[in-house]
């Protein structure tokens, strides 16, 4: 029996070729990038929607690396995307001096030889040539990977990447908690009844919330949630979803939702309150309303991808039971001058 390891011994050339993406890459660039990354392997329904389907996808933009003619049996060893926006996140801003590379990878078999180091510079100046002087790796909305790199799970990206000039802005935590056996809490109910006899309203929105709900997401905490809610429920996800919650007078202050991205039951979030309603015990039941939601769907965690640890959410999230799974690092690269 062969063991998954021994497939990846065989050294690549020298000198693999690199290009823009073509038809026919897509199947091979997967099985690759599952080599590469075995932390985060991606489906080809994932890469199509996450790259090819993305109105900004440029095939130059995503560079491929083939050890050889793969028409005449070579293979995919490594890739690089940058992109760039080409339609706006939001009203007519194209942030033209910005670009991101969501992701970079290279074969096991292929290492040593400078190849991530060959893509990651051809995707920077191809940025560059399309006068992008500031470039994130890999917080790019909507379509982003991962929030950042796991510098734990991927220590020689992280070099690399400080090689060629990138720095932390900050970090990102993925969090997750168990729902088995999960009890609505005691003290959340009595707040919730509190809320209730004050006036406030928590419900699954109707179709006519989804206005506020646009306006709240979109103006308080970025265009990219009021997208990415818009883009869920325009494939068909219920609105059963969500809760959203109102204040006395009538105001959407928050809401909570989870099956938001790739359809996925057991991802939470996004999740906001209004920061002046913070404190009052709105979040926490927007938050558990939605988890027990979760656990009547039969789901068995609960889990994100972004938040600060010290953030107000982050520290809600782990006196609600969550705990840090993974932290990501946001990285710049700006251009001198």
């Amino acid at each position: 029996m062969t063991d998954r390891t021994t497939r990846t011994t065989r050294t690549a050339p020298p000198r693999a070729r690199t290009r823009g993406f073509r038809a026919g890459d897509g199947p091979p660039l997967v099985e690759a990038w599952r080599r590469s990354a075995p932390a985060d392997p991606i489906t080809p329904d994932r890469f199509r929607s996450l790259v090819l389907l993305d109105a900004n996808f440029d095939p130059q933009g995503l560079r491929v690396a083939v050890d050889g003619d793969r028409t005449e049996g070579g293979r995919v060893v490594g890739a690089a995307y940058a992109v760039r926006r080409l339609t706006p996140m939001t009203g007519t801003d194209l942030e033209p001096e910005q670009g991101w590379i969501p992701f970079f990878f290279v074969d096991p078999a292929a290492r040593g030889q400078g190849l991530g180091r060959r893509l990651l510079t051809e995707a920077l100046d191809w940025l560059h040539g399309h006068g992008r002087t500031r470039v994130d790796f890999s917080s790019y909305t909507p379509n982003y990977v991962l929030p950042g790199l796991d510098a734990e799970a991927y220590p020689e990206a992280a070099s690399l990447l400080e090689s060629v000039g990138f720095r932390t802005l900050y970090e990102a935590a993925a969090m997750d908690r168990r729902l088995v056996g999960y009890r609505f809490p005691e003290d959340v109910a009595r707040r919730l009844d509190e809320l209730t006899e004050h006036g406030y309203r928590f419900a699954t929105p109707c179709d006519d919330d989804l206005v506020d709900l646009f306006a709240l997401a979109g103006n308080h905490f970025g265009p990219d949630w009021a997208c990415a809610i818009r883009q869920c429920l325009a494939a068909g996800t219920p609105l059963d979803r969500i809760v959203v919650a109102r204040d006395p007078s009538g105001r959407l202050v928050g809401w909570a939702m989870h099956g938001t991205f790739d359809a996925v039951d057991e991802r939470f979030g996004p999740f906001g309150v209004l920061e002046e309603t913070r404190g009052s015990g709105v979040g926490k039941v927007l938050l558990h309303l939605v988890l027990e939601r979760m656990r009547a769907r039969r789901a068995h965690s609960a889990w994100f991808l972004w938040t600060g640890e010290q953030s107000p959410a982050g520290h809600l999230y782990r006196a609600s039971g969550f705990t840090t799974t993974r932290v990501f690092r946001v990285m710049r690269r700006e251009a001198a001058g």
